[in-house]
């Protein structure tokens, strides 16, 4: 648990993510997948809140474990941010913010201070008002999923503080959904995918299926979903195959530390 049902929906969207595919029927895991950036930075996200959950401390992780793994799928610019010495944000709004956060919302005990630490492991990078509202709303939906709220009740509440448009369904969304990287048109689609729903695998599937960025839809979707439902123990297994035991140690570190 923890920051699983992101990474598990990052390695199953990682083959679509240049091959989309507008359908929930397709293999879930295979030999192909991978992980990419969003499950290193959701690793790094976990170990700066460790390491104290300051800003230097994500900034800190952010740079150590994009080093680590050079190759991992980075934006442009967050790329030219992460090997450089510049420590500053540079006014992002994509959605790797959102991708990056569900630790956020196991490790702390009220929606305030998990927004707040959104916020903070956002703005590190992603400055731009848009981007840190990705980053809240996400972290507020598996906040509340994990402490039991409903559906109805998560939907509610992102709409209201943060002005999404959650009334369109996925069939509304998929047939003109295209490839976007902009919190904006990501995190609304892929809580969506969450709320229609039946299980956690569903919620991977349904986000998988509208095509666009896949793997970090995938990612936003599978953090909600895990909250919500579990993740059935051999997913859960599956999961680690994919991981090296560098990843793999922090998965389980904070997982014994933060869940509760």
């Amino acid at each position: 648990m923890t920051m699983l049902g992101a990474i598990i929906g990052d390695i199953a969207g990682s083959v679509y993510e240049w091959n989309n595919i507008k359908t929930k029927d397709f293999p879930l895991l295979t030999r192909r997948c991978f992980f990419t950036d969003d499950t290193v930075m959701t690793v790094a996200v976990a170990e700066g809140i460790e390491k104290g959950g300051d800003k230097g401390d994500f900034v800190f992780s952010m740079k150590k474990y994009g080093r680590l793994y050079p190759d991992a799928g980075y934006g442009g610019r967050f790329g030219s941010w992460l090997f450089s010495e510049d420590t500053a944000p540079y006014g992002s709004y994509g959605n790797g913010s959102a991708m990056r956060v569900s630790p956020v919302s196991w490790a702390y005990d009220s929606i305030g201070q998990v927004e707040e630490k959104a916020a903070l492991s956002a703005v590190v990078t992603h400055s731009h008002p848009e981007g840190i509202k990705g980053a809240q709303a996400t972290a507020a939906c598996i906040f509340l999923a994990r402490t039991g709220s409903s559906k109805d009740t998560i939907r509610e509440y992102v709409v209201r503080r943060y002005g999404y448009d959650l009334g369109r369904s996925l069939n509304q969304i998929r047939p003109d959904y295209r490839f976007n990287e902009t919190c904006q048109e990501t995190v609304p689609q892929a809580i969506t995918a969450f709320l229609e729903s039946t299980s956690f695998e569903d919620a991977i599937r349904n986000a998988i299926s509208l095509g666009g960025d896949s793997d970090t839809l995938a990612a936003i979707t599978g953090s909600i979903a895990e909250a919500a439902y579990g993740i059935p123990g051999e997913l859960e297994e599956r999961a680690f195959e994919f991981l090296d035991e560098r990843l793999g140690a922090v998965v389980r570190r904070f997982r014994e530390e933060y869940v509760r």
